[in-house]
């Protein structure tokens, strides 16, 4: 049963971080259209971050409400659950954000311009992808270690 409860948050906590993602770029692109501004550039650093944090943080605390306690391993592989279901889902949302916009919805760096958009966009979303899952391996380290329950308390 506590494996059905920890499914269910990993999905639901996962989607809600894709979610706030949405929410921020369809939100900037329709504020700021302009692909190349730096509220493009740095906003996604900052907001992306802060959802996976908090949406781990969240997974993490109600798995530990369902089933009581949260160990420290069962901690971190919902965490990277959570992360893994992120990475994922917001690969598929900009995929067809770009399939909608095009090549405006990318800001051209310099060199790139060698590479189809095709290519740009297969990189793009392989560091998206990447990024959710290390980074999420750092959250959840981080945040498992504070919300586990530690076995001495256990019992």
């Amino acid at each position: 049963m506590e494996d059905a409860f920890e499914l269910n948050n990993v999905i639901k906590y996962g989607l809600l971080i894709t979610l706030g993602v949405v929410i921020w770029v369809i939100g900037a692109h329709l504020v700021v259209p302009n692909p190349c501004s730096p509220v493009h550039e740095l906003g996604p650093l900052i907001c992306f971050n802060l959802l996976e944090i908090f949406g781990i943080y969240l997974g993490m605390g109600a798995t530990k409400r369902q089933t009581g306690q949260l160990f420290f391993k069962e901690g971190l592989k919902t965490g990277m659950g959570i992360a893994t279901v992120y990475g994922l889902c917001s690969c598929v949302f900009f995929l067809g954000f770009l399939m909608v916009l095009g090549s405006g919805a990318m800001c051209p760096k310099p060199g790139m311009e060698r590479f189809s958009l095709w290519q740009m966009a297969a990189f793009a979303f392989a560091a998206q992808f990447l990024f959710a899952i290390f980074l999420g391996l750092i959250y959840s380290t981080i945040i498992a270690f504070l919300l586990a329950t530690r076995r001495s308390q256990a019992g």
